[in-house]
């Protein structure tokens, strides 16, 4: 049976949220939207009064696929929303502090997306799952990602031929580099000698810049790197970027804007490929901490490669077994974490019992991060700003860099 409700809220994921708290996807605040209950969520089937912030949504994918859920929100709402989420995060954690203005950070589109393969009527499809589903929807291309991603779902297609796409669901991870497409296939395991030459021979087919297999690099024309700002990053076959240049860039402000120029030694702990690091070593002696080799081995090139850097000491190290104590982190101005969105719990707790006198916190997850900011707290620092940092437009997931500082009196 239909009825008619009233969304009061967002939620987290973007759904609105009803009167009474069932979830109605794709309704925003203040709208009348008549539904279909489905337990705790609800099919929209119409919308009797909507809301000033309703804009048209530009992708043809919108509602079938799972990617965004937000389209249909004017972009100065989203932001407004994007800062609420991080301030209800802070909130629970027991943290009175509000966030700033959010810094739209899309950019030219995200320089990276992960397309699903599987086999619908005998053909290898490549596409998008669909919200809260394992169902394909096949695309063209994602109209978020920039230009030279486009051509990735046809890409996908095309490797998954020698693969047996039929067999078992694949995964092709596609991000844009300097030189080209870097692409990296997940979910097959290991291929014979055979599979993996016709996989080499379409990529070149392709004019792909790298092609792996679960991170094992199967052919590089050349080096592959990604140009932000000032630096050349040289991530690793199936490695980690930030989704956006822009991303990426504001981050990296918002960083060294916090270090200041008073900063001469600081460490950056989950350095990936060093995009911190590198930017962060133009004023500063850092040491960078990753727990990946082959990432570690990317800014080490990109060190190398560079010029009017200041000393970089690179530590292979996992940080969540083995977190830097604070007899380590006392050597240092400033520390610098930027972790996955698991957080950095065990890092977070000797970083409280440490006398650094000043912490800048880059996260994924407003919930880890919260968590992790309270615990720096309870441990004596200020929790002084919290910029949000939002790459992700249209979904649930924002950025966001925190700065802490620890009161003088208490670094003696």
């Amino acid at each position: 049976m239909s009825e008619t409700v009233t969304i009061r809220d967002l939620g987290a994921r973007g759904d609105g949220v009803a009167e009474d708290g069932v979830l109605v996807p794709y309704t925003l605040p203040g709208e009348r939207a008549t539904i279909r209950r489905e337990g705790r969520r609800a099919e929209l089937l119409g919308l009797e009064q909507a809301s000033a912030d309703r804009v048209e949504p530009f992708c043809p994918y919108f509602m079938r696929c799972g990617g965004c859920r937000t389209q249909h929100l004017a972009r100065p709402a989203e932001l407004a929303w994007k800062r609420g989420l991080i301030a209800q995060a802070l909130s629970q954690a027991g943290l009175d502090v509000a966030p700033d203005p959010a810094i739209d950070a899309h950019g030219a589109g995200r320089r990276r997306i992960t397309l699903h393969v599987r086999e619908i009527d005998g053909r290898a499809e490549a596409g998008l799952m669909a919200a809260r589903s394992h169902a394909l929807v096949p695309i063209d291309h994602c109209p978020i990602t920039v230009p030279t991603l486009h051509p990735a779902p046809e890409v996908a297609r095309r490797l998954a031929g020698p693969l047996g796409h039929g067999r078992k669901p694949l995964d092709v991870a596609v991000s844009a580099t300097d030189q080209g497409l870097d692409v990296d296939l997940r979910g097959h395991g290991p291929v014979s000698a055979g599979v993996g030459a016709a996989l080499v021979r379409i990529a070149g087919e392709l004019g792909l810049a790298r092609l792996s297999l679960h991170g094992e690099r199967l052919m590089e024309a050349e080096p592959v790197s990604v140009t932000d700002g000032q630096t050349r990053l040289y991530p690793a076959p199936g490695g980690f970027l930030q989704a956006t240049a822009a991303g990426q860039a504001a981050l990296t402000d918002l960083t060294l804007a916090a270090l200041g120029p008073r900063t001469k030694r600081a460490a950056d702990l989950f350095a990936g490929c060093g995009p911190l690091t590198l930017a962060m070593a133009r004023t500063a002696a850092i040491h960078a901490v990753e727990a990946d080799a082959a990432a570690l081995a990317g800014l080490d090139r990109s060190a190398r490669g560079a010029t009017g850097l200041r000393a970089i000491t690179r530590e292979r190290r996992d940080l969540f077994r083995r977190p830097l104590l604070p007899t380590e982190l006392d050597a240092f101005d400033a520390v610098v974490f930027d972790p996955p969105r698991a957080g950095a719990e065990a890092q977070a707790r000797q970083l409280a019992a440490s006398r650094v006198p000043l912490i800048v916190g880059v996260a994924c997850d407003a919930g880890t991060f919260a968590r992790d900011a309270a615990t720096l707290v309870a441990g004596g620092y200020r929790l002084e700003r919290v910029t949000p940092v939002d790459q992700f437009r249209h979904s649930g997931h924002v950025e966001m860099v925190g700065v802490f500082r620890r009161p003088a009196a208490r670094r003696r």
